[in-house]
């Protein structure tokens, strides 16, 4: 991911994952009182199928640029410099909807670098703001602890 698309990386909390939910959503963050969805970006991707149980230290959330979507992804390892050279730009037409932004030559491989902002598309996005709003009306009719 590239540095300016992420707010916040944040350790693994304990999720609420509403009955309505499934798919690729993990669950929802607490943040502040406001209900974040939680995407699980390898099952999003189709590299894993069902849950990961267990605590997993290892795992974070890492919030999007604008606060209102998380991705849970297995492990963030470190935060690197890269060089321009290094750096390969993607065209967009490329990728589904321009997911992969660029990919950088890094020891024997490439990297591809992820654009949190496109990694859903305009229907998963207003479909997962629905579920965060339903989330938010049940919050909001529980008494305040």
């Amino acid at each position: 991911m590239a540095r300016p698309s992420v707010s916040e990386v944040l350790p693994l909390p304990d999720l609420h994952a509403p009955p309505a939910g499934g798919g690729p959503l993990a669950g929802f963050l607490n943040l502040g009182g406001d209900p974040v969805p939680v995407v699980d970006l390898a099952r999003l991707l189709g590299l894993r199928s069902g849950d990961v149980s267990g605590d997993d230290p290892y795992r974070h959330i890492l919030l999007d640029a604008k606060g209102t979507t998380g991705f849970l992804v297995d492990r963030v390892e470190d935060l690197v410099t890269v060089e321009a050279s290094a750096v390969r730009p993607v065209s967009a037409e490329r990728t589904l909807n321009g997911c992969v932004t660029a990919e950088i030559a890094r020891g024997d491989g490439l990297v591809h670098v992820l654009s949190l902002s496109h990694l859903l598309t305009e229907e998963e996005r207003a479909r997962l703001s629905a579920l965060a709003g339903a989330a938010a009306e049940r919050l909001a009719a529980l008494p305040a602890a």
